[in-house]
């Protein structure tokens, strides 16, 4: 009885567009006192959550990401890109994705590439005639390599609702990122041939050299991080803290595009975005205590259990749960209810659980893509002043080689952990 008025009232709250923390929290306070258990276990739960070494990378990261959209970081990645490879049919569209790729290894947030580098690559299209449904539509969809390509928030909090390696998530998230990025430029290239997209003229050796010299310094940030996880230098958490370092000395020292005025928002953006995602992790260690005392997961795996023991259609089965709530939830607050919930049926059906974190957050930053919810469609639709039904319109056919993608790294299970296993030998 409890446990059906927590969801009935959860439900009800989420409806009344409540933030998901609170409506978590509220829930969780009404389950209580109808249970007749003792409301001190909120907080005892709650700050339990927070104490965790592991989630410190995520302030870090998120502080990364603000302090290289606003040092002119991300300027120079997309310059680089663009002499790359702004040749080749779409030109810029691909660039926008090899720029993605780039800042994927520095920010590990969807919306951080989709509202900072965004902005620059509309822009930049905009300016050379691009039509803006391609110009938004690939600009979304790329921005969802950031939390693919290691440094991931999402993978970080993955780490710590499953207990999974967040450094084995890091690595197995390499070649999922990089076959994401390649699919979309497939796509652009038969785009971009049958509509006669423009392209950049053909850039000298000097030219390249010259955009590759302006972004050395930022491009050699993913071989700081990784290398330094692979070798044992730091922590996935230390990662984290020698990221923002680097991005602060680039952006404050080094190119001195960054001044007082702007720490302080800088800092201020950064505390705000970690006060939302800290309360929800908060309020979902409370809701998976509650799913564990009221055996939602297991029933759960029994019943799905029930329908078939067939590994392949029942990851099929999860596939397709996920893209739904993708279309209605956040994709953090999506993974901090799931996670308890799922992971039982994945162990049950013997999937690695750093695989199916892979699985699970590329089924997510697929939701971000997806209305009604979709927070990387909005972010897009802001900074390129499109409505949100154009920018959706223009990111659909995307979703094609994204939900390719999601296949193939769901059914071979090596894509995600072929490198954890030969870099630090996960297993």
């Amino acid at each position: 009885m409890a446990i059906t008025i927590f969801f009935i009232l959860w439900i009800i709250l989420l409806f009344l567009n409540t933030p998901v923390f609170l409506s978590i929290l509220l829930s969780s306070i009404i389950y209580l006192l109808i249970n007749g258990d003792l409301l001190l276990s909120i907080p005892q739960k709650i700050t339990s959550a927070a104490n965790s070494f592991p989630l410190l990378a995520a302030p870090f990261f998120i502080l990364a990401g603000n302090i290289m959209n606003t040092s002119g970081i991300t300027n120079r990645i997309f310059n680089f890109a663009d002499a790359l490879i702004g040749h080749i049919p779409g030109g810029l569209a691909h660039a926008n994705v090899i720029a993605s790729m780039i800042f994927s290894g520095m920010s590990g947030a969807a919306v951080a590439d989709a509202g900072g580098l965004g902005a620059i690559e509309i822009k930049a299209m905009r300016e050379r005639n691009y039509d803006m449904k391609l110009s938004t539509g690939i600009t979304a969809a790329s921005a969802i390599i950031g939390p693919i390509i290691p440094p991931s928030v999402p993978m970080v909090f993955y780490g710590v609702l499953s207990g999974a390696s967040i450094g084995a998530l890091f690595i197995a998230g390499i070649i999922p990122g990089v076959i994401i990025g390649l699919s979309l430029m497939i796509m652009v290239y038969y785009m971009a041939v049958k509509n006669n997209y423009p392209r950049s003229p053909k850039p000298s050796i000097n030219t390249i050299l010259n955009a590759f010299k302006k972004a050395f310094l930022p491009l050699l940030t993913p071989l700081i991080l990784i290398g330094g996880i692979i070798f044992g230098i730091f922590t996935p958490t230390e990662a984290a803290v020698v990221a923002s370092i680097y991005a602060l000395l680039l952006g404050g020292v080094i190119y001195r595009e960054i001044n007082l005025k702007d720490l302080n928002k800088i800092f201020i953006n950064t505390v705000e975005t970690t006060a939302i995602v800290m309360f929800l992790v908060m309020t979902a260690s409370l809701f998976g205590w509650i799913m564990t005392m009221e055996q939602i997961p297991q029933e759960l795996a029994e019943f799905l259990l029930s329908i078939t023991l067939n590994k392949f259609l029942l990851l099929l089965i999860i596939n397709l749960f996920l893209l739904f709530i993708g279309c209605f939830m956040e994709s953090l607050a999506a993974m901090i209810v799931l996670v308890p919930v799922l992971m039982p049926i994945a162990t049950e059906i013997g999937v690695d659980p750093v695989h199916f974190g892979i699985i699970l957050i590329l089924n997510l930053m697929i939701g971000t893509l997806t209305p009604p919810v979709g927070i990387v469609l909005y972010v897009v639709s802001t900074v390129s002043g499109l409505s949100f039904e154009e920018v959706t319109k223009g990111t659909l056919p995307f979703l094609i080689p994204l939900i390719i993608v999601l296949l193939l790294v769901t059914y071979i299970p090596e894509l995600s952990l072929l490198l954890p296993k030969i870099l630090i030998g996960y297993n």
